[in-house]
Parts: structure tokens; C-alpha cells; sequence
């Protein structure tokens, strides 16, 4: 995205009456907030790449209590989309991952579906399944976390 297209985006929130916008193009994502105490302008835009793993206000509270148990260091993997979250391919095939499982990089680890489209969720570190703190065929929001992981 390049400046010009922001300040279109800018001018479309004005002329709509528009308080916060939120444009996703190619691998970029970008959110515009207008300043809600009557002062003119804008804060600062917040871009970050498409589909990463940015993510804030996510709930983890089991995540926090098994960390302060164990005292271990942990990594949350986090929803990057709004959808339906599915541990398995279909209902009869076997989950892609199991708690205690060492996961790879790049290995599948869910399927989140939206907009009756299935994405693929797949692990950025090597790691060991604590826990997985979703449900199947549970709704997920932006954010939320789906899996703590024991990173290796």
C-alpha cells in the first residue's frame, strides 16, 4: 500500500462518516481509528502482515495459570482470522495434533473455517502440545488463542 491509497482510504472515512476502517490487500493489512474526544486527525495507522500472528486482547487465562504452575517458558499460537476451528481434516479423520505432540514448523495444526473457506493454521516453531484450549467446531475470534505451546 503506498501513501496515496491510505489518504483515499482516509477521505472514505470522512465522507462516510466512518470512525475505524480495517483494508486487507495483497500480504498487508491496514487499520485506520479516528481519535474519539472530538480532536481532529487520526491514530497513527496500524499495519502488519495479512494472516500473521499480531494479534491483541486475547483471553488466555489457562494459558497464564499453567505457566505460573510450571514455571515454563510458553508460546501461545493465536487465531489470525475470525472462523470455526476444526482439530481435524473431516469429522472421521484423526486430529492433526495430539497434547504431549512435538510439532514442527510449517507442520498443520488446525483448520479454521471462514467464510465457508478452510484455511489451514500452521505452527511457526518447533514445540510441544500443552495444551489446546479450543474446542472443535467451536467459534474463534481474531486473536483468540487456540493452542500453548513448550517451545524446543
Amino acid at each position: 500500500m503506498n501513501i496515496k491509497e491510505i489518504k483515499e482510504m482516509i477521505n472514505l472515512m470522512n465522507e462516510n462518516g466512518l470512525a475505524e476502517l480495517e483494508v486487507e490487500k495483497d500480504d498487508m493489512r491496514i487499520r485506520l481509528k479516528k481519535t474519539v474526544n472530538g480532536a481532529q486527525g487520526f491514530e497513527p495507522p496500524l499495519v502488519y502482515p495479512a494472516g500473521g500472528a499480531l494479534a491483541a486482547g486475547a483471553k488466555a487465562q489457562s494459558a497464564r495459570e499453567i505457566e505460573e504452575k510450571n514455571v515454563i517458558k510458553t508460546v501461545e499460537i493465536k487465531s489470525p482470522m475470525v472462523g470455526t476451528f476444526y482439530r481435524a481434516p473431516n469429522p472421521e479423520a484423526p486430529s492433526y495434533v495430539e497434547i504431549g505432540q512435538v510439532i514442527e514448523p510449517g507442520q498443520v495444526i488446525c483448520i479454521i473455517e471462514a467464510m465457508k473457506l478452510m484455511n489451514e493454521i500452521k505452527s511457526e516453531i518447533k514445540g510441544k502440545i500443552l495444551e489446546i484450549l479450543v474446542d472443535n467446531a467451536e467459534p474463534v475470534e481474531f486473536g483468540q488463542s487456540l493452542f500453548l505451546i513448550d517451545p524446543l
